[in-house]
């Protein structure tokens, strides 16, 4: 894996850049699409590609318990069982220690989990937590982690943080004494936790770029702060990371805050939030979002966003879309996930060529004052 910053915005810390992997370049910033479990929700990869996406998201924690690491390996990697020939990232598991807070207990060795589908025990460690991840065969790795609540305790998180390192220190030194199952490379990148504690944020970013990772991911956000508390960590975020290397914040999110997020430094988002939303009829559009399941759309033969060029809005009124919602038909969540991811997609390649042409602040401030003036439920 290679990256390189093209671009420099003059008056923030948005850059524009190229990520380069054995399965493809990836312009940034990007927004990676959440394919939990080797699948983006009912889109094909081709219709992925369709709507200019250049790299998805999996999770290690589900395909480990389905299909499993024995089909995967024999399917010859999640590239080929799942036939999506782009980059793909893997997150470890870590964020199911978080929210499955109820099923697990963590000691220094790793992390014992109850499945949440059969209440097996399992076991994660930063070592397998890897070979997991080399049997699935993603692009990008990562390290297995803590995400602590917020809010949570200075003493907790500074624990928490610690350990973080220590796993990160293991996990690199067995990726390191391991090789790729398939014939492209792997990366791994280190994840930043700390809360939102400055110090300890600084503290655990410092120890992570001493250990010279491939790129580095912003943990531990999104979980419930207020956004200026997000935005208060990624200014400072940018400072210690390296400049020469991609940043990845995890689990973000809104337009708003990938728009802002970019403003500080980042390079790489994913959420559920355009395939989750979708799937309740709620759509993203340049003038806000709306919900296509109202009454009020029941006779509005226009495109979900007029103009916006995308095979949607091209093809399909709004009428239309909130009938297959309400009758039950899976093309109505089809076409709304469709639309959702195009519009994210869009949402960052533009903001990437406002970077380019010096303008990114502007237009950002322009359209996000559009879109939120017109936000509707």
């Amino acid at each position: 894996m290679n990256f390189s910053v093209i671009n420099k915005d003059s008056r923030t810390a948005a850059r524009s850049g190229v990520l380069r992997t054995d399965h493809g370049e990836i312009p940034t910033p990007v927004f990676m699409p959440v394919g939990t479990r080797a699948s983006v929700k009912s889109v094909e990869p081709e219709e992925l590609t369709a709507q200019q996406t250049h790299i998805i998201l999996a999770n290690t924690y589900h395909l480990y318990l389905r299909p499993g690491n024995g089909i995967v390996g024999k399917a010859g990697g999640v590239h080929r069982f799942m036939n999506w020939h782009k980059p793909l990232l893997t997150d470890s598991g870590g964020y199911q220690v978080y929210s499955l807070s109820k099923l697990r207990t963590i000691d220094e060795e790793g992390v014992r989990f109850k499945s949440h589908i059969d209440g097996s025990m399992l076991y994660f460690t930063p070592e397998n937590v890897i070979d997991t991840q080399r049997i699935i065969g993603s692009d990008i790795m990562m390290p297995l982690d803590e995400c602590p609540p917020w809010p949570a305790e200075k003493t907790y998180v500074q624990e928490s943080g610690d350990m973080t390192v220590r796993w990160a220190e293991r996990a690199k030194k067995h990726f390191e004494s391991t090789q790729p199952h398939y014939k492209h490379s792997q990366a791994l990148f280190g994840i930043t936790q700390g809360g939102t504690y400055a110090d300890l944020r600084t503290q655990v970013s410092k120890e992570l770029v001493d250990l010279d990772f491939d790129g580095y991911s912003i943990g531990g956000l999104a979980v419930g702060e207020p956004a200026e508390e997000m935005y208060r960590i990624l200014e400072l975020s940018h400072t210690v990371l390296p400049e020469n290397k991609p940043r990845y914040l995890m689990g973000v999110g809104t337009p708003e805050n990938i728009l802002n997020a970019i403003e500080r430094g980042v390079d790489m988002f994913d959420c559920v939030i355009p395939t989750r939303e979708a799937r309740n009829g709620r759509v993203y559009t340049r003038n806000g979002h709306i919900n296509l399941r109202s009454a009020r759309f029941a006779e509005d033969f226009a495109p979900i966003d007029e103009g916006f060029d995308n095979h949607v809005c091209r093809n399909y009124s709004r009428a239309y879309i909130r009938h297959l919602l309400n009758v039950g038909e899976i093309l109505g969540l089809k076409l709304c996930t469709l639309h959702n991811i195009s519009f994210f997609m869009w949402l960052t390649r533009t903001a990437r060529e406002q970077i380019i042409r010096g303008s990114f602040r502007e237009w950002k401030d322009s359209f996000l004052q559009t879109f939120n003036a017109g936000k509707q439920s």
